[in-house]
């Protein structure tokens, strides 16, 4: 999963981004609320963790702006204001939670992971579809037919973007933001990993379907 880390203090954003990398997530980190800004318009992020004070505005702009386009990506605001009237503001924008600095690294993952269960419709960490299961979204161990399927963590991110909404159509613009998140991806680059996955579940019940103009479907064999 793709999370987007705005933070403009570069021990807590380094802190961040090792410990949510260590997780298994791919981690985008900005510094200010321009460069945020068109990140967040790129998409592909499964989660946002806010500073408020940023050097050139306040991350309630970013925010109000996202829930304002109907982006209901789940966003966690963490920050040194921690008045009530800056927790109900946030909140009232549409801010999924709240942390307040200085904060444990162990409770922000903890966090992380309960929204993204939250936002997924999921009552635990795991994501399950036919013979293949992720204990859990990031960093756990993903089986095939009972046997371990180790994965390079971009073809890891993109089987896991098809499972969480298996059944059916994912674009390609939103499995690509996924899988090489912010920049310039070559025109083949996503075939060439769809291809690569395709041979993994090769003999399994589970196959990816191509649909032209359309994007791609995790789905079991012989489904319409």
């Amino acid at each position: 999963m793709r999370l987007l880390v705005i933070e403009d203090d570069p021990l807590i954003s380094s802190a961040l981004e090792r410990s949510l990398s260590a997780s298994g997530f791919a981690v985008d980190t900005f510094s200010s609320l321009a460069s945020a800004r068109d990140a967040a318009r790129q998409g592909g992020f499964d989660l946002v963790l806010l500073d408020l004070g940023l050097p050139d505005g306040q991350g309630m702009e970013l925010l109000a702006e996202l829930r304002q386009r109907g982006d209901l990506t789940p966003v966690l605001i963490i920050t040194a204001r921690d008045g009530v009237d800056d927790r109900v503001r946030g909140l009232d924008l549409g801010a999924d939670d709240y942390l307040a600095k200085p904060f444990s690294l162990v409770e922000m993952e903890a966090r992380v992971r309960a929204l993204l269960r939250r936002s997924q419709g999921r009552s635990d960490n795991s994501i399950r579809f036919g013979p293949l299961t992720m204990s859990s979204a990031g960093s756990g161990t993903l089986t095939l037919q009972d046997a371990v399927l180790d994965l390079p963590p971009r073809e890891r991110r993109l089987l896991e973007s098809l499972m969480l909404h298996a059944g059916k159509v994912v674009s390609r613009e939103v499995i690509e933001g996924k899988v090489f998140g912010y920049g310039e991806v070559g025109s083949n680059a996503l075939e060439v990993y769809i291809s690569r996955l395709r041979k993994r579940l090769a003999g399994s019940d589970v196959q990816i379907r191509t649909l032209r103009g359309l994007g791609y479907r995790l789905e079991m064999t012989g489904a319409g």
